[in-house]
């Protein structure tokens, strides 16, 4: 019975790891670049789907983005992550902070997680499988 528990826990977490990156988080990110940039036109954080309009300096020329954000101040300085690959005019960007990644490490906790589940499942079949334990006497 316990050779069937561990026999199927190793097999979850295999399949899981097979799985790929995308199971716990992604591993591949877009590649993008962290810059400062300037809040040219902030937004109040009373509309829904508030957008602010920033100016940062790429590759030697200013450029402008719109960031999906509020509640920054006019002059305000933000980090910001621009796509690598951008086209001339607006540029779609988003805070430095808020950034996916492969840096981060929601795979490797995830997966581990995963191997603490499966252990605790294989013991808990080893105790069911077992029975109950007689109490010793006390003399």
């Amino acid at each position: 019975m316990l050779g069937v528990a561990a026999a199927t826990g190793l097999l979850i977490v295999f399949a899981s790891w097979w799985a790929g990156p995308g199971l716990f988080g992604s591993a591949q990110a877009e590649a993008t670049e962290t810059v400062e940039a300037t809040v040219t036109l902030p937004a109040d954080c009373s509309r829904a789907d508030a957008e602010e309009t920033v100016r940062f300096e790429l590759g030697g020329e200013t450029r402008s983005g719109t960031l999906s954000g509020c509640g920054h101040d006019q002059d305000e300085q933000v980090e910001i992550a621009v796509p690598a690959e951008s086209a001339p005019g607006l540029v779609d960007v988003q805070l430095a902070a808020t950034a996916p990644g492969s840096h981060d490490l929601r795979r490797p906790v995830g997966l581990a997680l995963l191997v603490l589940s499966c252990a605790a499942g294989g013991v808990y079949a080893f105790l069911v499988a077992r029975g109950p334990r007689r109490p010793f006497a006390v003399l």
